[in-house]
């Protein structure tokens, strides 16, 4: 990866980090550049810390990096945490009035701000985050204008003596910062090119509504909540039905309703609230309706750390439900990879008639990413399955919803097609819906509705793209990781072919089905391997081995509430590599 470029920005909840993120944002998405950003904050409405990480750089950016060129502390206690990130050539940015800068590393420069000279904190009580941005933006060599438009679009609903305010300050920050401070050595470049910024719940909900959902419902529960935000807020236009509903029973019995209607349905949640879906998950199992439900995984157990992520959900996901049946569990890369995941899954819920699950987790879901809109398809190939949703020409007297085929799949007639009634519940059935358990269980039936189930698998399977080993096909190191860890993963690897240690990657996306066969095929030469993953246990390393008896040399875990970042896996590998353990937990230095 080339040169990056990364702003910290920390203070506690209230004083209004995540503004400046917005707009910092936006202005490096508009010059062409590429953004990976990350708010780390905690549960609570004032109070506590919160640090925002915005890095920026011509090339794409998967993770938030190591360290911080700009240190935006809004307070004494952002300070105290983060000086020490900053390396030879970064500057802190902090309001001499209140703030008493520590000792920095070499190379640093401490830039102090004389806020109240320049504005007036009594009207004002957030002037120190204007002032910085102005000053921010004229040490990267960026030009004003940039900053005057996005201020205007920012406070686009306020009155404009509220924009004029802001613009001025953020002058004052600019002029000041010009005169009194050093640039940076390494101003930021400008392509033609421009990117939108996405989170990944709003490409989660994007993603739903390219792939026709036509029916949302939702508890909020964070870190899912910005999936029901942005479906509320765009459900007119979308022309998709919205509900926030009492609880995630009452949202998954829905969603089940809905999609038995024909429409499209989709809910989101996290640990917690999936939990209490599992009986519903079941119920769309056994009547053969598809729906996809996603989970936004947090750190748990129970509440947990209700603001910090985690990939602990692998096993729930794994054993939601009880008895057998036909799922398909798939987790996305990265935020780009949310809005495409939708769409791929819903295919395979709607063809097969099984639920489809998708496991997000906190990283993705409010972590920003910028992305090239020409890679946002919202007209995807939409496959609806054997969906009768008209009378037609065909011969109706015979209908049996759960007919045993060959495929397990049976014709789908959504409710109100003429002639073709049938019984759903959620009891063991004939191919007719009728109950076999009523008067007595019918074990020859029973044993064969089973195994038509079943059967679907088969498809599923050959449906799912089997996973591919990334980087030289033969390295010193092969890195294992599932879902979010996929970009932080990649930078490592690397960073370890600089320092001379040839590494790969292989990164899972589809959960069920694994493709165990195609996995260890494609490890059967790897010399060392080591699987990566946010969570105590080594979940994901459990499941393969339960799949495949694949046992890898060592382990990289991390279960803090916090990311990986590059430096975590690259001293670990170098660690393990050294045969000092086979199992590493990084501490985070910089989000505690």
């Amino acid at each position: 990866m080339g040169r990056t470029f990364t702003i910290g920005i920390g203070g506690a909840a209230g004083q209004g980090v995540a503004t400046p993120g917005d707009i910092f944002a936006k202005i490096f998405s508009r010059r062409g550049l590429h953004l990976n950003a990350y708010n780390a904050y905690q549960s609570i409405i004032r109070g506590g810390h919160t640090f925002l990480v915005i890095r920026a750089g011509p090339e794409k950016i998967s993770n938030m990096g190591d360290r911080v060129d700009l240190l935006i502390p809004l307070n004494q206690d952002t300070m105290d945490r983060h000086l020490s990130l900053l390396t030879a050539g970064g500057a802190c940015l902090y309001n001499a009035d209140l703030i008493q800068p520590g000792t920095p590393a070499a190379g640093v420069q401490l830039c102090a701000i004389p806020v109240s000279t320049l504005a007036d904190i009594s009207k004002n009580k957030v002037a120190q985050n204007t002032l910085a941005i102005g000053a921010a933006l004229s040490m990267m060599g960026i030009g004003f204008p940039a900053l005057e438009e996005v201020l205007a679009e920012q406070f686009r609903k306020k009155e404009q003596k509220v924009i004029d305010e802001n613009v001025s300050l953020a002058r004052a920050g600019y002029d000041y910062a010009t005169q009194n401070f050093k640039p940076f050595a390494w101003p930021l470049p400008m392509t033609e090119a421009r990117y939108a910024v996405l989170s990944g719940n709003a490409a989660l909900a994007m993603g739903g509504a390219a792939a026709g959902v036509k029916f949302y419902s939702a508890y909020p529960m964070s870190p899912s909540t910005g999936v029901l935000h942005w479906m509320a807020e765009h459900a007119r236009k979308a022309e998709i039905m919205v509900r926030q509903v009492e609880d995630e029973i009452g949202v998954i019995n829905m969603a089940i309703g809905a999609a038995h209607a024909g429409v499209r349905a989709m809910c989101a949640t996290s640990g917690g609230g999936f939990a209490l879906m599992s009986e519903g998950l079941g119920l769309a199992a056994q009547a053969e309706i598809p729906i996809v439900v996603i989970d936004c995984q947090r750190a748990g157990p129970s509440t947990g750390v209700p603001t910090k992520t985690e990939q602990g959900d692998l096993w729930q996901m794994l054993g939601a439900a009880f008895g057998d049946y036909p799922r398909v569990i798939a987790a996305p890369l990265d935020i780009g990879d949310c809005f495409k995941l939708i769409p791929e899954i819903f295919n395979i819920a709607d063809r097969f008639q099984c639920p489809g699950i998708v496991l997000c987790d906190l990283l993705l879901s409010e972590g920003r990413l910028s992305v090239d809109p020409k890679e946002l398809d919202f007209h995807p190939p939409i496959d609806r399955g054997e969906l009768i949703m008209s009378n037609g020409d065909v011969e109706h007297e015979a209908y049996k919803r759960y007919k045993i085929t060959e495929s397990g799949v049976s014709p789908r007639a959504i409710p109100g097609v003429p002639g073709h009634t049938h019984v759903v519940s959620s009891d063991e059935h004939d191919e007719d819906g009728v109950l076999i358990s009523d008067e007595y269980t019918n074990t020859v039936k029973r044993r064969a509705m089973m195994e038509k189930r079943m059967r679907k698998m088969d498809g599923v399977t050959a449906s799912v793209p089997r996973p591919q080993l990334q980087g030289p096909a033969k390295a010193d190191v092969t890195l294992i990781g599932w879902g979010s860890t996929y970009g932080v993963i990649d930078e490592a690897c690397e960073l370890l072919r600089e320092t001379g240690i040839s590494a790969n990657h292989l990164p899972i996306r589809w959960l069920v089905p694994l493709h165990g066969d195609a996995i260890l095929d494609l490890l059967k030469g790897a010399k060392h391997t080591i699987i990566i993953e946010n969570n105590y246990s080594g979940q994901f390393a459990r499941y393969l081995r339960s799949e495949t008896s694949f046992v890898p040399n060592g382990h990289i875990r991390k279960y803090d509430g916090e990311p990986f970042m590059p430096h975590h896996i690259v001293e670990a590998v170098k660690e393990q590599l050294a045969g000092k353990t086979n199992l590493s937990v990084p501490a985070h230095e910089v989000m505690v």
